[in-house]
């Protein structure tokens, strides 16, 4: 479905765009975009879910990876652009449409879920390995300052060449720059789970049944009961306020490794984590609302961070608190909260506000508006009052994922994750006593203790000596 969708609505934009199909009308190509942009979800639901079934105890890690490779794709999308088309700007509606769609369907059957396997010291590597590779890393991470150092060179030498020039005045052109491009990754499609899982063959009760009787959290939800589960109402609020403004105002690895390591090792409920990024959220709205001088290049730094970390960390609290059997449906709900925090404080009320202000400089100069004019407005307090409310918004949502956390503190304090180890060890123990693989069932071994005294030494001096021997035979 999300190859489908992903290369028809794109090739139908690009088909437009080009002239090879007649002008079409503006709802007609609303329905394009609406039909591609979407296909991004079953890239999202299939490699997510799929990686966090698959390994449910590094789902922190997991899903900061993940988020984080969302933001590398659109600079590899770019650099793959020009090198396709150059700097054919229509081309790159076509390459969007026929690429992700073929990643897609070339990878789709290593999509998969699969039995839970633990092998220790799967990665162990010697001091003199952990050099090399952090050598690799580094020189990959300063690479760039080569470009800078060259860009200085060039720059040196043509203000030498200009001190010789007897002819002072050069006509200067400067190539266009490159554009950004920011894109889902490739659309990847779940299977069925293994034929080796156990399905449960007793009836299921209906789902209405059981609506407002929950299970114990990170036990398995139904779909309705999570849904009208106040944890994930909580969730939902939260998101609504916190993802929304910093959309109006992207991502990263840290949240998903730095709340897995403090959840693991110090017990810090994910909830608590999550409060703390809302809050720090705060100050980057503030210096924008503000207009502190030189104070933009801090607000984008601290908005974006905290944009990239509340994804890791919303994805993480539902799977853990509702359980995996249908994380699919409820992590796409809880993806929903992000576009209706969008609207309302993007459109509805920065927007609103924007127009207001620009209305105002427009009277106040003296100048009428015509039909179909664009407003615009200047200054700092155009969006003042947006960010004010996004803030106060921000804020409400720190202080409703409180609320979870006060909720959810005795789980987090337990063994979220021993389930996953109680299964792994289950399934270990199976394929060991499986028939066929050459081990002897672990039933079919009888174990014998045998006790031997023996006694030296005469008199009064008399040492006895206990010999204990355990004797494994087979049944017949």
């Amino acid at each position: 479905m999300g190859v489908i969708m992903n290369f028809l609505g794109y090739f139908m934009i690009w088909l437009a765009v080009t002239g090879q199909i007649a002008k079409p009308k503006v709802w007609q190509m609303c329905l394009y975009i609406c039909i591609g942009a979407n296909s991004q979800t079953f890239a999202n639901t299939g490699a997510l879910v799929t990686c966090v079934k698959n390994f449910p105890e590094s789902r922190g890690n997991v899903l900061g990876l993940l988020k984080g490779f969302v933001g590398l794709s659109g600079a590899i999308l770019t650099q793959l652009y020009h090198a396709f088309y150059g700097d054919n700007s229509k081309a790159l509606i076509l390459l969007i449409a026929w690429l992700p769609a073929a990643v897609s369907f070339i990878f789709l059957r290593t999509i998969r879920i699969i039995k839970i396997v633990r092998q220790p010291n799967e990665f162990s590597f010697a001091r003199i390995e952990y050099i090399g590779s952090a050598s690799i890393v580094l020189v990959l991470l300063f690479l760039p300052i080569a470009i800078v150092i060259k860009e200085e060179y060039n720059l040196w030498s043509s203000k030498k060449a200009a001190l010789n020039d007897p002819y002072p005045v050069k006509v200067v052109t400067e190539n266009p720059p490159a554009l950004e491009l920011s894109t889902s990754t490739p659309a990847l499609e779940p299977s069925a789970p293994p034929p080796g899982i156990p399905t449960p063959t007793e009836k299921q009760a209906s789902c209405m049944d059981n609506i407002f009787k929950p299970p114990d959290r990170g036990e398995d939800f139904t779909i309705l009961q999570a849904l009208f589960s106040v944890d994930m109402l909580i969730i939902f609020v939260a998101i609504t306020c916190g993802v929304g403004g910093t959309l109006t105002a992207i991502d990263n690895l840290v949240a998903g490794f730095a709340s897995e390591i403090l959840l693991t090792k110090y017990k810090i409920p994910r909830p608590l984590l999550f409060t703390f990024v809302l809050l720090f959220s705060c100050l980057g709205h503030l210096l924008i609302a503000f207009g502190v001088p030189n104070s933009l290049y801090f607000a984008s730094v601290i908005i974006g961070f905290c944009f990239g970390a509340q994804w890791p960390l919303m994805f993480a609290m539902i799977s853990e608190i509702f359980g995996l059997k249908y994380y699919s449906t409820l992590y796409n709900f809880g993806s929903v909260a992000s576009p209706v925090g969008s609207y309302v404080l993007n459109v509805r009320v920065a927007g609103h506000l924007y127009d207001k202000e620009a209305l105002k400089q427009m009277e106040a100069s003296g100048l009428r508006r015509e039909a179909g004019q664009d407003l615009t407005c200047n200054g700092v307090h155009c969006y003042r009052m947006a960010f004010l409310i996004i803030t106060a918004a921000t804020l409400f949502g720190s202080l409703i994922s409180f609320i979870l956390v006060l909720r959810t503190r005795k789980f987090y304090k337990g063994d979220i994750y021993k389930k996953f180890r109680e299964e792994a060890k289950a399934t270990e123990i199976n394929d060991m006593t499986s028939p066929g693989n050459g081990i002897v069932p672990l039933k079919e071994i009888r174990s014998e203790t045998r006790t031997k005294k023996a006694v030296t030494g005469d008199g009064d001096s008399k040492t006895v000596t206990t010999t204990t021997t355990t004797v494994a035979s087979m049944n017949d």
